[in-house]
């Protein structure tokens, strides 16, 4: 299972969000840096609006939706890359996840201690990337040497690695993430830096943490506009408004109640479902759906996988008898009202093993074993 790790400082209120995101209390919440110590890991359901409407259409009453893991990570200081703080430890949990959440206070609180001594969003996230691309620029120079011997040879793999290494420390010198380098890189040169497993290569999303009351006016917020402007400059990804101790406190609720109370704040929506979505997609995870007699049931794959390897998620048995798939887009199928209407239109088609499965399709597969 792909995981999304969530990092930023101490006391910006990732554990807080961590707890809501999963509905537990598994990971401590304190006034106090390093009160996260080892990682919490957490399982999370996707919400999913389209399974209501399905389970709608095909009058089924159990609707499961899709999951994926959060990882809490302890807070990053200033010189981690040098061994501050949790130093080394901390790094090394970043490279076992898939995905950076990098949770940034947007609030001021006398009560919650800052470690920089006062709240500074753009500071804070600059001294998280700083930390990686220390680390990275680290873990390219012990490449190098790695392959030194290699290199002086003219070994080909050997002076392809060191001609993107070279790329890599110019862009991280300059203050950018690996990831926007990794953008312009033809499909070989892609599958070869992943081997480099740099922090600053995972795809990455910002989660502005706010107080409750400013949830309705989040327009005239000047913090939050800061991170969603860093984050579309820097790192050419999306920013996710998000109140943790508000959505920690409903997480205690039933639906209704949340939904009624997130209602009365002016609040259309919950900041932790649009985060978990986020990630998801960040992750390059896509959902497709099956249906039968007492279910409507989400799956996750990732991003152009076909129909056959689809069909593996659900049993390995599909995949390896795969005959075919019939499918039909969502949307189409609740428009039209059943899959005999959809038939009718044309909407509902027969596809191979190589079709590429659609985010939001609805699959029946047939096999044989």
């Amino acid at each position: 299972m792909l995981k999304a790790g969530i990092i930023g400082l101490p006391n910006v209120g990732k554990s807080t969000l961590f707890n809501a995101l999963t509905r537990s209390h598994k990971a401590a919440a304190e006034n106090y840096p390093f009160c996260t110590i080892e990682p919490n890991l957490g399982v999370v359901a996707v919400p999913d609006d389209r399974l209501a409407q399905l389970a709608e259409v095909v009058k089924v009453g159990m609707q499961i939706p899709t999951t994926f893991e959060f990882v809490d990570i302890a807070g990053l200081v200033k010189g981690a890359a040098q061994g501050e703080g949790l130093g080394n430890k901390f790094l090394s949990h970043i490279r076992e996840v898939d995905a950076l959440v990098q949770v940034v206070r947007c609030f001021e609180d006398p009560d919650i201690a800052h470690v920089a001594g006062g709240v500074d969003p753009l500071r804070d996230i600059e001294i998280v990337v700083t930390e990686l691309i220390l680390a990275d620029l680290d873990a390219i120079k012990k490449r190098h040497e790695k392959i030194a011997k290699d290199v002086k040879r003219g070994d080909k793999q050997a002076l392809g690695e060191a001609r993107l290494l070279d790329l890599y420390q110019q862009h991280l010198n300059s203050g950018k993430p690996a990831n926007t380098l990794a953008q312009t890189f033809s499909p070989d040169e892609k599958i070869m830096v992943k081997g480099f497993y740099l922090l600053t290569d995972k795809p990455v999303l910002f989660a502005a943490n706010v107080k409750e009351g400013d949830l309705a006016g989040l327009e005239n917020n000047a913090a939050v506009a800061k991170v969603r402007e860093y984050a579309r400059t820097h790192h050419q990804c999306e920013t996710v408004v998000v109140s943790a101790q508000l959505e920690s406190d409903v997480g205690e609720l039933f639906p209704e109640e949340a939904a009624a109370y997130l209602k009365e704040l002016g609040v259309g929506e919950s900041g932790v479902g649009a985060l978990i979505r986020a990630a998801y997609h960040v992750l390059g995870l896509r959902t497709f759906f099956t249906f039968k007699t007492k279910e409507v049931r989400a799956w996750t794959i990732h991003s152009g996988d076909t129909a056959s390897r689809a069909a593996g998620t659900i049993h390995s048995d599909f995949e390896r008898g795969f005959i075919k798939a019939e499918t039909v887009f969502w949307a189409d199928l609740v428009k039209h009202g059943s899959v005999s209407a959809a038939r009718e239109v044309g909407l509902y088609r027969i596809e191979g093993r190589d079709y590429e499965v659609k985010d939001g399709d609805v699959l029946l597969f047939r096999f044989a074993v």
